[in-house]
């Protein structure tokens, strides 16, 4: 038995865990909503403190210590979020953490209104897929009817177009053949060159 093998700095680096996309795509998400959250309760300590020393004139923020996070989603609505967050594609991750951005600069909400308003984007944006996987069905439906039916058309037509072959008399012709072309009846009058 070799010492080698009493050793664990010898083994090849363990790779990182392959996770689910989806597990990635909830986690990330809520991430973000237990941020915005945080900086929501910033931003209202911050409002709170502007008040409080325009109504006193004094600043006695230093003297105040804040709870480290005093809001917290209760467990049933965090539940109720993360299983919104399993129908979001992982391609829609980016696009579902900047509107929400946008909705919280757009609105400065409150710490407790942080999660309606994630609850509102993540439904924005569940909506949008399912209409998305609807569009390319009926697409996918389309395509195989309309390959199905020119088909049939194919072997029901035999009958050949030729333009080339025509009754119809045209300037053209006419002038190919130098012949002197009859007179016209259109719209525009007929200007001739007098020789």
């Amino acid at each position: 038995m070799s010492l080698a093998s009493w050793f664990r700095w010898n083994e090849p680096p363990n790779r990182i865990s392959q996770r689910n996309p989806t597990e990635m795509v909830v986690e990330t998400l809520m991430m973000e909503l237990n941020w915005q959250i945080k900086q929501a309760e910033k931003q209202q300590r911050e409002r709170e403190n502007e008040y409080r020393k325009i109504k006193t004139g004094v600043d006695y923020g230093w003297l105040v210590s804040y709870p480290k996070q005093s809001y917290d989603i209760s467990p049933g609505e965090r539940l109720q979020l993360e299983d919104m967050c399993t129908k979001i594609h992982p391609s829609y991750c980016g696009p579902v953490i900047l509107r929400f951005r946008q909705l919280i600069a757009e609105y400065e909400p409150e710490a407790q209104e942080v999660s309606r308003l994630f609850r509102s984007v993540l439904q924005e944006a569940a909506d949008k897929i399912k209409e998305e996987e609807e569009a390319k069905k009926l697409a996918r439906q389309w395509n195989t009817k309309n390959k199905t039916s020119l088909s049939l058309t194919a072997f029901k037509s035999r009958s050949r177009i030729s333009p080339f072959i025509s009754d119809i008399k045209t300037i053209s012709e006419d002038v190919e053949r130098g012949t002197q072309p009859t007179r016209r009846v259109w719209s525009m009058p007929e200007f001739r060159n007098a020789k």
